[in-house]
């Protein structure tokens, strides 16, 4: 039953290739314990969570680590995207933008040109 509640949850952990995952079920409580890539990818868990169980849900145990604490995030460009889209997308500020450009700056010149395909860090902030 806790399981068919959380599916969710570990329907995303699958598709962001949570690795060392493991599932279990104890006297109705779901514990969950893995490794997300980045912490962005852990944030979208514990989103997934909260959406199914609220803000301090008392029937899954999580135990996330993340592989690679040194970023945020990565991002491959897609055609259309500015670094402002970006910024919203991961910090919900556009003008955050300016981080990413500083993190970047090894493959980007100019904060008004990127490419479909680039590979951009996502900081830490």
């Amino acid at each position: 039953m806790v399981r068919a509640k959380y599916q969710g949850v570990l329907d995303l952990g699958e598709k962001l290739n949570i690795q060392n995952g493991d599932v279990s079920e104890d006297n109705g409580v779901l514990k969950v314990k893995g490794t997300a890539a980045t912490q962005y990818d852990k944030n979208l868990i514990w989103d997934k969570i909260k959406e199914a169980g609220g803000d301090n849900p008392a029937d899954i145990m999580a135990d996330i680590k993340v592989a690679d604490e040194s970023v945020y995030a990565r991002h491959t460009v897609s055609s259309g995207e500015t670094l402002g889209k970006i910024a919203k997308h991961y910090y919900g500020d556009a003008m955050k933008y300016k981080e990413i450009f500083a993190a970047n700056s090894d493959i980007l010149k100019n904060p008004d040109m990127i490419h479909p395909d680039q590979e951009l860090i996502i900081p830490n902030l």
